[in-house]
């Protein structure tokens, strides 16, 4: 499992390891780690270009002694220095001593500063540009002075490598609230930082490439955020034995659907049949529609209360204003999954009310609703709209989007599924998601894991699918694949 830590963990963890290491010794294998990954990047390094956008934290000490290691293998090393008096003094000799060079970087205003023509040019013959800007504590986006080099940067033919993670970004959140270096590669230390894995944050990140300074020891086990992997999602996966049968698979109870929407109705089933459980029952009044295309589907009219024996319910894809079904379903003492409509007519005191596990999986503009904000608001805060959403509500939520975010109501890790592609940008591709994670859910995953292993499947069919534009429906075809490359070996 890949997991990211709060900048005031990192900063605990490398004082406790620094006290153990020899002064300069975690800089300097963070240098050697940034070192490698530039050169690697470079293929040849000798006669290779490199520029290094230094501020005056450790960023640009990390910048200043990497290039260092460059310089002494050939490689042409100019760093900008956008604070020279407070510019890292030992990772500036050291590069000097290398043969690199050092100037002053421009400020910003190229109608007065002649400078400013020089950095364009070095930035533009620059194989790689290191951005060594800002660390981990920065916040606010880049300062106007660095802004120009950034621009100069993203619109030059050079690879960006950023130095813990793009100058800009908010570490800890993933908000961007202002200009930021975008980086093709994010060379980070000891670990991931959340705002590695959350967009907006992410898509500023490129490739993040992981450098173990041997922080692991004195990282608490419990992380900020998770993410999980192939390996992680197998151990979950359900899995029948030789005593199995339907009930103890788990059966999946389905209210979606109505008049004008019925194929809400089928495509949640179809994710439900490819999750698990043992068996689907479907509440509603597109059963027609559904035992056409799932005979193996146990259909009720309703109400669904009378449906029979089920594990788990999902509610609400398609049903309209079907206010009644979403009440009787939350009034059931079995898991719940809340989708589409069923945000919108649940009643929210009957949410906070109930004991037993609730999944909410809304949208940014569901969300926003739950939360009395705005699209905007969620969808630049992401992390910080998901875990309230579950503090609100008592509640898992499923916030979905570019980066899918799964937060418990007890306050504990956020999940970040890795596995999204804007091919899932579909219409009906969140009732098949829903049908999944309920059907997990009836098979006895708790909630943020029958959540987050649904997301990560679902991501992983909308890439097998993506070959082409795809409909919903191809979404569930492509989850027998999908979960077999998870669980074989």
């Amino acid at each position: 499992m890949r997991s990211a830590y709060s900048v005031e963990t990192v900063r605990a963890a490398e004082r406790e390891l620094m006290a153990r290491l020899p002064e300069g010794a975690l800089m300097q294998r963070a240098a050697s780690g940034l070192a490698a990954v530039c050169a690697e990047l470079l293929g040849r390094v000798y006669g290779s270009r490199v520029v290094l956008l230094v501020g005056s934290g450790d960023n640009g000490g990390d910048a200043l002694y990497a290039g260092a290691r460059l310089a002494r293998r050939g490689a042409g090393v100019t760093a900008l220095l956008l604070a020279p008096d407070r510019a890292h003094p030992g990772g500036l000799a050291a590069l000097r001593a290398a043969g690199g060079s050092a100037r002053n970087a421009p400020s910003g205003d190229r109608s007065t500063d002649g400078a400013a023509g020089g950095a364009e040019e070095l930035i533009r013959r620059a194989d790689v540009v290191v951005d060594g800007i800002v660390g981990i504590g920065g916040t606010g986006g880049l300062r106007p002075a660095a802004v120009p080099l950034a621009v100069l940067a993203r619109a030059s033919g050079a690879v960006v490598v950023a130095v813990d993670l793009p100058s800009g970004i908010e570490a800890d959140s993933g908000e961007v609230r202002g200009e930021a270096v975008h980086a093709d590669v994010t060379v980070t230390f000891g670990t991931h930082k959340p705002g590695l894995l959350v967009d907006p944050a992410r898509e500023y990140a490129g490739a993040t490439r992981l450098i173990d300074i041997g922080l692991g020891p004195h990282l608490p086990p419990t992380a900020d955020l998770e993410a999980l992997q192939h390996a992680d999602v197998a151990a979950l996966l359900p899995r029948p034995v030789a005593e199995s049968d339907k009930y103890r698979r788990g059966v999946v109870g389905i209210v979606a659907g109505s008049a004008r929407y019925p194929g809400a109705a089928v495509l949640a089933v179809s994710g439900a049949l490819h999750g698990g459980a043992g068996a689907v029952r479907y509440v509603g009044p597109a059963a027609d529609a559904v035992i056409a295309r799932f005979p193996e589907t146990l259909v009720s009219a309703g109400p669904p209360s009378k449906a029979g024996r089920v594990q788990a319910w999902v509610v609400g894809p398609g049903v309209g204003d079907d206010a009644a079904a979403v009440d009787e379903v939350l009034a059931a003492d079995v898991p719940v999954l809340v989708d589409a409509d069923g945000l919108r007519l649940a009643d929210r005191e009957a949410v906070r009310r109930r004991t037993a596990p609730t999944v909410l999986t809304p949208h940014a503009g569901e969300a926003a609703a739950l939360l009395g904000s705005t699209r905007e608001e969620v969808e630049g805060a992401r992390l910080a709209a998901v875990r309230e959403l579950a503090a609100r509500y008592g509640a898992t939520a499923l916030l979905k989007g570019s980066t899918t975010l799964v937060a418990r109501p007890d306050g504990g890790a956020v999940r970040v599924n890795p596995t999204g592609t804007p091919w899932l940008a579909t219409a009906g591709s969140g009732d098949v998601l829903s049908g999944l994670a309920g059907s997990l859910l009836a098979a006895g995953l708790g909630a943020q894991d029958a959540a987050s292993v649904a997301a990560y499947l679902h991501g992983l069919a909308g890439r097998r699918a993506a070959e082409a534009p795809v409909g919903a429906s191809e979404l569930a075809g492509a989850l027998p694949s999908v979960w077999r490359d998870v669980t074989v070996p």
